[in-house]
């Protein structure tokens, strides 16, 4: 049996659920069920709000274009956020998109933006980064909405990292020619230690910031390989990496 339920939509909301509950959905909300979807009473409707779990429930139409939804029971219990912290120079807007969604769907628990010398876009929206990463979270199942603390300059986004904490840094100058052996030397894999990710801009880490990288202990610095990925592309293939050797992937 499927772990998710993928027939019924799932819906984001930020109200507390409760069996018996009835939840008002908002103009956009009620447009993409009975609109958009087409969805009749009888269909069942996902609901999560990051604390409760995940709940069915079902549509009560109040007007032509309004709607409640009831709940019903809960399908799935809330686990715990993912342990994996994700620290990346912000992209433009597009781009930054893409990548705030891959994360979540990669297993991120912490995203956060970090700025560095060469990073191209400081202009960013948090709630757009958030509105991104509940998008995500609605389409793949996950229920825990990561934690999205406010953008750092990279000396402060290193110090705030426990020391405990395995900081896997994506560099394109790194000399290391197999970065799963890599991962391997740099802890256990039977028992890894909390991880976090660390993606530069596309300009690469400027030479003052790769100096204080390597002068933080408990990290590792590598390479993805031969060829040049963008930095979106880069994120995605560096959180599959950890997650295979290291993450919740093995």
């Amino acid at each position: 049996m499927a772990a998710y339920e993928f027939t019924a939509p799932r819906l984001f909301v930020e109200a507390d659920l409760t069996p018996g509950a009835r939840l008002p959905l908002d103009r956009a909300q009620a447009n993409y069920l009975l609109n958009v979807l087409r969805r009749k009473p009888e269909d069942p409707v996902l609901l999560f709000n990051g604390r409760d779990g995940e709940w069915r429930a079902h549509l009560d139409p109040t007007g032509r274009k309004s709607a409640d939804l009831v709940l019903a029971e809960r399908t799935r219990p809330q686990p715990p956020r993912a342990d994996l912290h994700y620290l990346f120079a912000p992209l433009k807007s597009a781009r930054l998109d893409y990548l705030a969604q891959k994360a979540v769907e990669m297993g991120a628990g912490t995203i956060r933006p970090v700025f560095t010398r060469y990073t191209q876009g400081e202009r960013l929206k948090p709630e757009r980064l958030r509105a991104n990463a509940i998008e995500a979270a609605e389409q793949c199942g996950i229920l825990a909405i990561p934690d999205l603390p406010e953008a750092a300059r990279l000396p402060a986004a290193l110090a705030d990292l426990e020391p405990g904490r395995l900081l896997v840094v994506c560099d394109e100058d790194a000399p290391v020619a197999d970065p799963v052996a890599a991962l391997r030397g740099a802890a256990d894999p039977a028992a890894p230690p909390p991880l976090a990710v660390l993606i530069g801009p596309e300009g690469g880490f400027a030479p003052e910031e790769r100096a204080l990288i390597r002068e933080r202990p408990n990290s590792v610095v590598l390479s993805l390989g031969p060829r040049i990925l963008r930095a979106d592309t880069a994120a995605v293939a560096a959180l599959a990496l950890v997650q295979a050797v290291l993450g919740d992937a093995r």
